[in-house]
């Protein structure tokens, strides 16, 4: 299991959010690619960077942001929010983001899943955000009747790369992850999962790397490293012993 800081995108700054609530955020850097730069040099081995404008919005809003960050380091990157066509993933696939993570669109339209598979095989990566088990989708605005580990299931049919579970009640809340709900969709499926929300300590990592034969193969973490409740390079060493 590996380790995956987070930098979370609004009007180009480094923010995160309570609940995945817009009214509820907090900035922590007005450098993302330096904060990047940050977290490669503390261990990091894949970065995680979300536009939270794009996510409500519906289409992209921090490019030169997501540039500039891609351009500051070498390790991969994977970028969510507000992709919801082909043109889009293209073009920040040629930007240099190593692959990107569809959400809202994996619920509204599964065939242009299936389709960006097929066109960019190993680089297509689906989130899944739940509520009570619940997906929710357009930047976690709509809570629909879907079950997350249905839809998981689909989008293995389509063959994405990976799936990022979400438990929105956690996220940025510090509680620690749901590690039940986490460790039941990864056996529900085939395709690697990746737990996020709520991890706020070194425990956190270290429970869920009991659930890492299910399936688990990566945790992303950004309010506790932003805030120091969890040392990155102690979070990684933990994980990497365990490898």
């Amino acid at each position: 299991m590996i380790v995956i800081p987070a930098i979370d995108l609004k009007e180009g700054r480094c923010v995160r959010l309570e609940q995945g609530l817009m009214d509820k955020d907090t900035v922590y850097s007005d450098d993302p690619a330096g904060q990047a730069l940050s977290w490669q040099e503390q261990g990091g081995e894949l970065l995680h960077i979300v536009d939270l404008d794009g996510a409500f919005a519906g289409v992209p809003r921090n490019r030169e942001a997501i540039r500039a960050i891609v351009e500051a380091v070498s390790m991969p990157t994977e970028l969510g929010g507000g992709i919801r066509d082909l043109a889009t993933i293209e073009a920040y696939l040629e930007l240099g983001v190593s692959r990107v993570i569809l959400g809202t669109v994996a619920k509204e339209n599964p065939a242009l899943v299936a389709e960006a598979c097929r066109l960019f095989p190993g680089r297509i990566v689906v989130g899944i955000d739940a509520k009570d088990g619940l997906v929710a989708v357009r930047g976690w605005a709509d809570v629909t009747e879907k079950r997350a580990t249905e839809l998981a299931k689909e989008m293995e049919g389509c063959g994405v790369e990976a799936i990022i579970y979400t438990d929105i009640a956690r996220d940025g809340m510090m509680q620690g992850p749901n590690i039940e709900a986490t460790r039941q969709l990864a056996e529900a499926i085939s395709v690697p999962v990746i737990a996020s929300g709520g991890v706020s300590s070194l425990d956190d990592i270290a429970r869920l790397m009991t659930v890492e034969e299910a399936g688990v193969t990566g945790v992303i973490t950004g309010k506790a490293i932003y805030t120091g409740s969890l040392n990155l390079r102690e979070a990684v060493a933990l994980t990497r012993r365990g490898r």
